[in-house]
C-alpha cells in the first residue's frame, strides 16, 4: 500500500491490514516508527539475498543469477520507496554495505570474463538495479526465477538478435 501511495495514512493502513488503527498504534508509536520498520525489513531481506548468493565463493553466474531472482523476490514482496528508505542513517549504511557487496561482485564478474571489461565505470552497478526494479514491476506474470532469467539475459547479452 505504501509503495502505491506513500502518504498513506495509518488509519487507511490498518483498513487494508482487516485491522484497527488503535492495533497499528500499539505496535508502532508514529507512523515514522513503522516506516522505518518496513525499511528494517526490506534491509534485511535485502542483506539475506545476498548473503544466500554466496556473491564471494559461488561461481560467477550462479551468484548472479541467484542474487537478481533473491532480489526481484524482495522487490515484489518489500515495494517501497527507496529514497525514503536511505533518509534512514543506519539503514542507509546497511544499504550501502550491501551496495559495496555487489559493486565488489560486479567487479569480480568482470575479472573473470562474465562481464565485459572496458564498460564506464559503475555502469553494470548503475544497469543491474534498474533492469530488477523494472522486471519486478513489468512482468509480475513470471516467477522471480523466470524473471531472473530475463534479467541476467539482458544484462549478459543485451537485446540483439541471436
Amino acid at each position: 500500500m505504501l509503495a502505491a501511495d506513500p502518504g498513506a495514512s495509518i488509519a487507511s493502513i490498518a483498513t487494508e491490514a482487516g485491522v484497527d488503527r488503535r492495533t497499528v498504534y500499539r505496535r508502532f508509536a508514529s507512523r515514522e516508527e513503522l516506516l522505518t520498520a518496513i525499511y528494517e525489513s526490506r534491509v534485511t531481506a535485502i542483506e539475506r539475498a545476498i548473503e544466500d548468493a554466496r556473491l564471494r565463493e559461488a561461481p560467477v553466474a550462479v551468484a548472479l543469477h541467484r542474487y537478481v531472482e533473491n532480489i526481484i523476490a524482495v522487490n515484489r514482496t518489500w515495494p517501497v520507496d527507496l529514497a525514503r528508505m536511505l533518509s534512514d542513517d543506519a539503514i542507509r549504511r546497511r544499504r550501502d554495505a550491501c551496495v559495496t557487496e555487489v559493486d565488489d561482485f560486479l567487479r569480480r564478474a568482470t575479472d573473470e570474463g562474465l562481464l565485459r571489461p572496458g564498460l564506464p565505470a559503475g555502469w553494470a552497478s548503475a544497469l543491474l538495479p534498474q533492469l530488477m526494479h523494472l522486471v519486478s514491476r513489468q512482468l509480475p506474470e513470471l516467477s522471480p526465477a523466470q524473471a531472473a532469467d530475463v534479467v541476467v539475459d539482458t544484462l549478459l547479452n543485451g537485446l540483439r538478435a541471436s
